[in-house]
């Protein structure tokens, strides 16, 4: 709210002191609890001398010291502690611009229609089951926008021959907020399990149960179990890929974990996020593909000729994994690799090629 800095307005009124804008991104509970080590705090001033003294102290404290540049770039470092989660904006951006869509695409087509078309009131599904479909759909969304940006990344280098250009800003925007998507999808994983779990307790469920029930007592008649077991294995089948789809996505939860994360080197971290991660997503998947089962081929399963909601969140996963399958072709994987290691192609003639080397 004001014309200057802290910083610099501290200057103007001190002229002969060295003003060094740092260590504003520590909390106090930060300071007070510890410990510090992996912290990071920035550094700005317009005396080098200065800098150094402070980078000194920062050091002797176990925090980390990024060097900003002069006392102009205060303005930024003195914003950082009033940023709120803004890693996070994008990620809740898209979970809840998708939960918003889905929500009312399925309460048109499975509520409205109902209504309209049947002369149903079954609106009392909008606070369990609609839900119950609307967050596995966003997050199976999710989790496939966690992947499909490195398929994007690997086909950019790909076609350019080289991994030392940048990608867009878009896409390294994308890439950097990974985890976060990453995270809502798994709490809204968490909410699919929870919400299921309740379903036998419904009322609905219950009435719907007695009175078929007491229906088969009057008529002196039971339902047969048929040897025609397809749909016992459907069944058995979704739910045991579900049960292995959540563990799965919780241990991608738990290695996102500063302490558990932190303990990994950094081939189990990405074997676990990358190689974990595509079979959490084809498990997922194939979750999806047995709910839907042998309704694809339907009429019945198009109301308003519109496709089900699951049928929808099934078309990005899909799209991650035919890539990622192309991707690890021996032919792609090999070029792939090559580039990754610093390979460039220099020319349009194939054979000509140059090995820059590379410091890590």
């Amino acid at each position: 709210m004001y014309p200057d800095t802290n910083a610099e307005y501290l200057q103007r009124l001190v002229p002969g002191a060295l003003v060094v804008k740092g260590l504003n991104t520590l909390s106090a509970w930060v300071l007070l609890n510890g410990p510090l080590a992996g912290k990071q705090v920035f550094l700005c001033g317009d005396s080098a001398e200065a800098k150094q003294a402070v980078r000194e102290l920062a050091t002797r404290l176990g925090v980390s010291v990024l060097d900003r540049g002069s006392l102009s770039a205060a303005r930024e470092v003195e914003d950082f502690p009033l940023q709120l989660f803004p890693e996070w904006r994008l990620p809740l951006c898209i979970a809840t611009g998708l939960t918003a869509f889905f929500f009312f695409y399925l309460l048109i087509r499975d509520i409205i229609y109902a209504y309209v078309e049947q002369d149903k009131d079954i609106s009392f599904r909008i606070m369990v089951s609609l839900a119950n479909k609307v967050f596995p759909i966003v997050s199976l969304i999710m989790l496939s926008l966690c992947y499909l940006p490195g398929v994007m990344a690997a086909i950019l280098q790909l076609y350019r021959g080289t991994k030392y250009s940048h990608f867009p800003d878009w896409l390294d925007r994308w890439m950097l907020c990974r985890k976060q998507l990453g995270l809502l999808a798994l709490a809204l994983a968490f909410l699919h399990v929870l919400y299921t779990f309740i379903i036998p307790i419904r009322y609905a469920v219950r009435h719907k149960l007695i009175s078929t029930v007491v229906d088969e007592m009057k008529d002196n008649k039971s339902t047969p179990f048929y040897f025609d077991n397809t749909d016992a294995w459907a069944t058995d089948s979704f739910f045991v890929l579900g049960i292995m789809g959540f563990f799965l996505y919780f241990l991608l939860g738990l290695t996102s974990l500063p302490s558990v994360g932190g303990s990994l080197s950094w081939r189990e971290f990405t074997f676990v996020q990358s190689k974990l991660g595509h079979l959490t997503l084809i498990v997922c998947t194939a979750h999806g593909y047995i709910y839907g089962w042998n309704k694809f081929l339907k009429p019945s399963t198009y109301k308003w000729w519109t496709p089900p909601g699951y049928m929808l969140c099934l078309v990005v996963p899909s799209v991650v994994l035919v890539l990622k399958l192309l991707m690890v072709l021996p032919c792609v994987d090999r070029s792939l690799g090559r580039i990754r290691q610093g390979w460039e192609r220099t020319g349009p003639e194939e054979g000509r090629a140059s090995l820059r080397a590379t410091t890590l």
